[in-house]
C-alpha cells in the first residue's frame, strides 16, 4: 500500500497542470491533499477520475483551505473534522478508515496572521493539541498514519536557513516543541527515521528568488506513524521533482503486516516519471 500526501495549493489549478496524471503515475493507493480551495460542488466531475473515490472536508470560506482523501478502495468510514467549529469551519482535517488502518489528513494552520505577524500561533497550537487528542484515541483502535502539511519545520536540519527564521512562524520554539511532544508520545517521523542526519530534503519552497531551483526550502510536510503503523512502513520518500504546487508530495510504502526484515521486504519504489507542470505562487 502506498500513501501519498501533497499540498496542491488549489486543486482546480493543479488539475490543469496534470494532477490526474500524477494520480496514475504515483502508483498510490491513497492520496491526501491539502489546500483544495474549493467545495465539492464547485469541482468538475473530471477532478475525481474513474477508479478513484474522493472524500472532502471543505472550508466555509470560499477559495480557502480544505482537505481531501483520494483512494483506490472506498474507505470503510470517513470522519470530517475534529468536532470543534473553529477548526472544522476552516476544513483542516479528515479521517478515513480502511479496515483497522486509519489515515488522518490534516492541513495544520500557519501561525502568521494577515499582518504577517505571529498572531495565529495560539490558534495553530490549539489545533495541534486537538488533533493530537484525536489521533491518540484512534491509535487504540488500530494503525494510524497522520499525513499532511504541518506548517512546522521540526529541527534545524529541516530548513535551509534556520538562523534567519528563528523568529518566523513555522520554526518558533513553541511550534517545534509541539512536534517534539508528538514524537515523545511514540509517533514516528517516517522520513527522518529512514534518513537520519541527511540534509537538503525539503517539501516547500518560497516562490521568489529561485528558492526551489537553489533548494532553499523547508520540510513541513510529514507522514507520522503510530507505533503499530510504523512497524509496517517499508519506505518513506519525498518527491521534489514533482511540480504543480509550491509543495511537493511525500509518502510511505506500507506492508499489510509488521515488517520483521525491512531489507528483505523492501521493493523498488516506483516514482512519477516526470514533473506535473510549473509551480504556482503561495497565497
Amino acid at each position: 500500500m502506498r500513501i501519498v500526501s501533497w499540498n496542491v495549493n488549489g486543486l482546480r489549478a493543479c488539475v490543469k497542470k496534470g494532477f490526474l496524471r500524477f494520480l496514475e503515475e504515483s502508483a498510490a493507493d491513497v492520496v491526501g491533499i491539502q489546500e483544495v480551495r474549493a467545495r465539492p460542488e464547485q469541482l468538475d466531475a473530471s477532478c475525481v477520475p474513474p477508479g478513484w473515490h474522493a472524500s472532502f472536508a471543505p472550508a466555509k470560506r470560499p477559495g480557502y483551505s480544505g482537505v481531501a482523501i483520494y483512494s483506490r478502495m472506498a474507505p470503510d468510514d470517513v470522519e470530517v473534522g475534529l468536532g470543534e467549529p473553529r477548526f472544522d469551519d476552516e476544513g483542516r482535517l479528515i479521517t478515513a478508515r480502511f479496515g483497522r488502518t486509519f489515515i488522518v489528513n490534516g492541513y495544520f494552520p500557519k501561525g502568521s496572521g494577515r499582518d504577517r505577524d505571529n498572531s495565529r500561533v495560539p490558534y495553530k497550537l490549539d489545533f495541534y493539541r486537538a488533533a493530537f487528542e484525536h489521533v491518540e484515541r484512534l491509535k487504540r483502535r488500530g494503525a494510524v498514519f497522520v499525513i499532511g502539511d504541518f506548517n512546522t519545520a521540526h529541527e534545524e536540519i529541516d530548513l535551509a536557513r534556520p538562523k534567519e527564521n528563528a523568529k518566523t512562524s513555522g520554526f518558533l520554539p513553541e511550534e517545534r516543541a509541539e512536534l517534539s511532544r508528538w514524537l515523545a508520545a511514540g509517533w514516528v517521523d517516517t522520513f527522518r527515521a529512514r534518513h537520519p542526519g541527511e540534509k537538503g530534503h525539503y517539501t516547500w519552497w518560497r516562490q521568489w528568488g529561485g528558492a526551489r531551483e537553489k533548494n532553499v526550502g523547508w520540510r513541513i510536510d510529514y507522514v507520522l506513524a503510530s507505533p503499530a503503523a510504523a512497524r509496517r512502513v517499508i519506505d518513506a520518500f519525498i518527491w521534489p521533482h514533482v511540480l504543480g504546487s509550491d509543495h511537493c508530495p511525500v509518502g510511505v510504502d506500507v506492508a499489510p503486516e509488521p515488517v520483521a526484515d525491512r531489507k528483505a521486504a523492501r521493493e523498488p519504489v516506483a516514482r512519477p516519471t516526470e514533473a506535473v507542470g510549473p509551480c504556482t505562487s503561495r497565497q
